[in-house]
């Protein structure tokens, strides 16, 4: 069995319109903050350590209040203007030619995942998509990965697993997790480290099938 882990935002999807859109209506709404980038907001987001609540913010912890206006607002916002990546429609019809397990594991709300992929056409090619709400710990722990795995009836010693993300939390929750890691460079981070680091989605089929 082969299992393919997809990150979803800058792996997956270009969403960084509509979670910019989002975070900036907080900031207007109750903080009277100006606007922030597009580019800021997903330096921000892909920082290996960082304190979201004080750089979109200004607060040093995330307050209920602005959790509740941004889910309120991203809910309508997320299905605006998000894209599918070049080639990875393709990608994913070809590996579920393939009988390859997919899934995603993301850090984003598991119901604004569901929402975006079935907005995009593509939420049914995966068995599992898993959030951060669903776990203890979101990546770079392994919990996410290790219950997609378990779900799958996943053996390490004759299976084989791959994470597919854009940042260090994915690379580091494939390595928590005993699987393989893929750094694509055409998302949200254009460098970074893994197993296997891919600038195409062509290149993933062909490792992917290289170790059938």
């Amino acid at each position: 069995m082969q299992v393919v882990i997809f990150d979803m935002d800058g792996t997956l999807i270009d969403s960084q319109f509509d979670i910019t859109i989002s975070i900036n209506h907080v900031r207007q709404e109750h903080h009277g903050l100006g606007p922030l980038t597009n580019e800021f907001v997903v330096e921000a987001i892909n920082r290996h350590q960082r304190n979201l609540p004080k750089l979109f913010y200004g607060t040093e912890i995330y307050h209920d209040s602005d959790r509740v206006v941004f889910e309120e607002h991203y809910h309508e916002q997320c299905v605006q203007n998000p894209r599918l990546y070049d080639g990875v429609q393709a990608l994913l019809e070809q590996l579920e030619h393939r009988d390859v397990r997919l899934a995603v594991a993301t850090n984003a709300s598991s119901k604004f995942a569901r929402r975006m992929l079935a907005h995009l056409g593509v939420a049914e090619r995966f068995s599992w998509i898993i959030g951060a709400d669903m776990v203890e710990k979101p990546k770079p722990d392994k919990a996410m990965l290790q219950h997609i795995l378990q779900e799958f009836s996943f053996d390490h010693g004759c299976d084989s697993a791959w994470m597919i993300g854009d940042n260090s939390k994915d690379m580091e929750a494939a390595v928590n997790a005993g699987i393989n890691s893929v750094f694509v460079t055409w998302g949200f981070s254009a460098e970074g480290e893994g197993d296997h680091v891919i600038d195409d989605p062509k290149r993933l089929l062909e490792i992917i099938t290289a170790n059938r």
